[in-house]
């Protein structure tokens, strides 16, 4: 079975990785018991799968775990220091933008790596950066309201 190295969550890791098609979010919850992110649609569509490689947001779902040979990867797990929760997973709770929770860690990803590359993000960016996703329990309100909230936590406002 070939191995791949990566580093996820700041942690250099080696990975087996089946012969054939294997994604990078298998490789993830998988292989590697990251289980925040989620399996949703399986094909790119609904968000639930999102991580930062490399600094871009992408459905996990629909990258080949070979293509994160060397790659930096974010997930959930990672944002937060110890029990002290990441200003956006804060922020999440504060404004009530969890409800099932199943799309959060999707949600709050691509969010994150939209404020680390634009940290002065316009509303109408974040809109259209979250637009990406599909979420059936919140409403998209408290979701925009929770990322703007973050933004000023995080002094980029």
């Amino acid at each position: 079975m070939p191995l791949i190295k990566l580093t996820v969550n700041n942690i250099p890791c080696t990975a087996a990785v089946e012969e054939g098609r294997v994604t990078l979010l298998e490789l993830l919850r998988d292989s590697l018991g990251l289980t925040g992110t989620k399996y949703g649609c399986g094909v790119g569509q609904c968000g639930a799968c999102t991580v930062v490689m490399n600094g871009e947001a992408l459905t996990s779902c629909t990258v080949p775990a070979r293509k994160a040979e060397g790659a930096e990867i974010l997930t959930i797990e990672g944002l937060a220091s110890g029990y002290l929760l990441h200003p956006l997973q804060q922020a999440f709770l504060d404004a009530g933008a969890v409800q099932c929770g199943f799309c959060t860690p999707g949600l709050i990803m691509r969010s994150y790596a939209l404020l680390t590359a634009k940290p002065k993000a316009t509303e109408a960016q974040i809109i259209a950066a979250l637009d990406k996703h599909i979420c059936r329990c919140t409403g998209y309100e408290s979701i925009l309201k929770a990322v703007l909230q973050a933004q000023k936590a995080m002094g980029s406002a």
